[in-house]
């Protein structure tokens, strides 16, 4: 069968900011408020019924009649002609005041971002010093030497705003500054000024428009401030503040004068708000979509099942179980955590992830559920579990994938429930949820799945509170939560990590008869190897973020060929038997590279016993020297065809063949 080919194509919904605003209510409400606003009041001249000062003292102070929309004022003033004229005003200045700080601080973010440290330093210190001046106390003695000139006042107030901004601005550049795509234009010959406006600029646009329209509602509410307090517009010019101001002086006598200015300045500050909320919406992802070949398209046309969205593997291999394809994880800033790491879980199969604190297994397993921490993002490869695409997805369409078809198993099982709730509440409420039935359903459910993992009293178990219950209580609670979507695979960190030992045995027979039971497959991330021997199928040893051997249990543990794996055994005190096996324990020199520092060669080589020249080059992964499975190792077949174990220092220069005793 061949293989379809895969492409990277934008995500079809979510992904424009004129489509996000158009498909939110609130914010669709606001953008038209908004225009409203700026439309009637550009053209108020032409349409108003009366002069904005016109006096008619025959009808002072009077409510909404047919005469006066929204009434008059203390001198016979239409209200709607006055609130309109002044909006003309307080929209163009409020727009001034944002728009300033942004042509300011977004050209000084990205000259700062590419000049280097010693310029960013400079501009740094200045940026401080700005925002070290008390703004309300300069505005004020502005408004004293200027008079009231709200344009100038305003413009100036978004100078000192500027630099609180540029700060916001600068982080997010130098973060798109550090990606490889901006490193690969400046080597095809791009300018650094190309170079921001082309590649850094682009990735500002949703942040400058959320901030236009955060500053533009501040700016409303500052000059109207400033108006209220006197150094608005001069009398008779309406300003909306000075309406404010008046109407104060009648809350008692009119209270109706304060409603219409007071009604249009609130929505119209809303009405901002609720557009910059959606602006800062981030985009959907982009999906890796199929193209199907010319017998694909054939089976579509005739109405055979053929899926959209697949990993970038051959269709006959999709559908077995769960597959990651040369997954890496990076940070934001370019640093990879994860190295291409690929293997393959088929149903009712059960994967070990083995290695020390900082190798990346969590992070893996995290990701299989779509779940990284923030700041940390999938930089390439796939994964997919039964055609149904993880990585590269939406969090809408996660959402039909998490708890339903891959659930997680935490290895600190207090955090997967919340102590304000019963555990009868939480487990009824998430099978109702996952299983669209009714509560009595749910309840039947739930006791059914405490019975399945071990509980006793499962009506005092529904009534206890997380806190009323023991640590191996708690993470079978935690198991029958993630069954409730009835899933088909289990992701599970650590989950026996905490546990006494005769309860991990409990849990771990729990999960090896659900298995059974329900044909369900697992990745288990763990420490120990016992828990490896007891119950997975083929196992996964990392080591700083790559895959460094892969095969059955049986393969692995009974003869490992990477010095890493031997290591690990070699810390074991117990054989398979459970006796022990030697006096003297032997240990890893040394600890686990962090990502920065991980070498351009064999990642373990550093620590090993073995390592030589060659070891200094990329070492890929091959295939082992006994058994399935692969190994990234240059010296494994050497090793294996020795006979050479990792042992104490002493043990190896006394017992090794004579080419490792010549190295030591």
């Amino acid at each position: 069968m061949t293989t379809p080919l895969i492409r990277s194509v934008k995500a079809p919904s979510n992904s424009h900011p004129l489509h996000r605003l158009l498909h939110s209510p609130a914010a669709l409400v606001g953008a038209a408020w908004l225009l409203f606003v700026v439309v009637a009041s550009l053209t108020a001249p032409l349409w108003t019924p009366y002069p904005p000062n016109e006096q008619d003292f025959t009808v002072i102070l009077t409510t909404p009649s047919l005469a006066h929309w929204l009434g008059t004022d203390e001198l016979g003033r239409d209200i709607l002609s006055r609130l309109f004229t002044a909006g003309a005003d307080a929209l163009t200045v409020a727009a001034v005041a944002a728009a300033v700080p942004l042509i300011i601080a977004v050209p000084l973010a990205l000259w700062s971002a590419s000049a280097g440290r010693r310029q960013e330093t400079v501009i740094n210190r200045i940026t401080e010093a700005v925002m070290a001046i008390p703004g309300v106390i300069l505005i004020l003695a502005l408004v004293g030497v200027l008079g009231p000139n709200l344009m100038l006042v305003m413009a100036i107030f978004g100078i000192l705003v500027a630099a609180g901004l540029y700060r916001v601005f600068l982080g997010q550049a130098k973060s798109l500054q550090s990606q490889l795509y901006v490193d690969a234009a400046q080597v095809d010959g791009s300018s650094p000024v190309g170079t921001s406006l082309r590649h850094v600029l682009p990735g500002l646009t949703n942040t400058i428009g959320v901030q236009f329209a955060l500053l533009f509602a501040v700016s409303l509410l500052v000059q109207a401030g400033l108006a209220f307090l006197g150094f608005g517009p001069k009398i008779p010019a309406p300003s909306w503040g000075g309406m404010i101001q008046t109407a104060s002086q009648h809350v008692y006598d009119a209270p109706w004068l304060m409603v219409p200015t007071g009604l249009i300045l609130v929505f119209t500050v809303l009405a901002a708000n609720a557009v910059g909320d959606v602006l800062s919406q981030s985009p959907d992802a982009p999906k890796l979509q199929i193209v199907l070949g010319p017998a694909a398209r054939g089976a579509k046309k005739s109405g055979v099942g053929v899926p959209e969205v697949l990993a970038a593997m051959p269709v006959a291999d999709a559908a077995s179980g769960l597959i990651v394809s040369n997954l890496s994880l990076a940070l934001e800033d370019g640093t990879t955590l994860v190295s291409n790491v690929s293997f393959n879980v088929a149903a009712g199969r059960v994967l070990g992830l083995v290695g020390e604190s900082g190798c990346g297994k969590t992070l893996t397993a995290l990701s299989l559920m779509g779940l990284v921490p923030s700041g940390i993002a999938p930089s390439g490869g796939t994964i997919a579990w039964k055609n149904i695409q993880i990585s590269g997805v939406s969090e809408r369409e996660l959402a039909g994938v998490r708890g339903r078809r891959v659930a997680f198993i935490s290895q600190e099982p207090m955090r997967a429930l919340d102590p304000m709730f019963t555990i009868g509440n939480q487990l009824v409420s998430t099978i109702s949820r996952l299983q669209q039935c009714s509560r009595a359903a749910a309840k039947a459910e739930a006791t059914a799945l405490l019975n399945s993992v071990g509980i006793v009293d499962v009506p005092r178990i529904l009534r206890a509170y997380p806190h009323q219950i023991s640590g191996g209580m708690a993470q079978r609670v935690a198991i029958a939560l993630a069954l409730a979507g009835k899933p088909e695979l289990l992701v599970a960190d650590e989950p026996t990590t905490a546990l006494d030992v005769t309860v991990q045995a409990e849990i771990l027979d729990v999960l090896r008869t659900l298995i059974a039971e329900r044909g369900m497959s697992m990745v288990i991330v763990t420490h120990d190897l016992g828990v490896v021997a007891d119950i997975c199928d083929e196992v996964a040893v990392m080591y700083a973020g790559q895959i460094v051997e892969t095969g059955s249990v049986t393969a692995v543990l009974d003869s490992p060929e990477h010095p890493y794996t031997m290591a690990l055994l070699a810390a074991d005190p117990h054989t398979v038997e459970g006796v022990v096996d030697r006096e003297r324990l032997a240990s890893i020199p040394g600890l686990v590279p962090p990502p920065q520092d991980w070498p351009s060669g064999c990642r373990f080589a550093p620590r090993c016993l073995f390592s030589t020249a060659a070891c200094a080059l990329p070492v890929p992964l091959s295939p082992r020297a006994s058994t399935t499975g692969e190994v990234r190792c240059v010296r494994a077949k050497e090793l294996v065809l020795s006979g050479t174990t990792w042992a104490t220092e002493d043990e190896l220069i006394t017992s090794a063949p004579e080419f490792l005793k010549e190295m030591s």
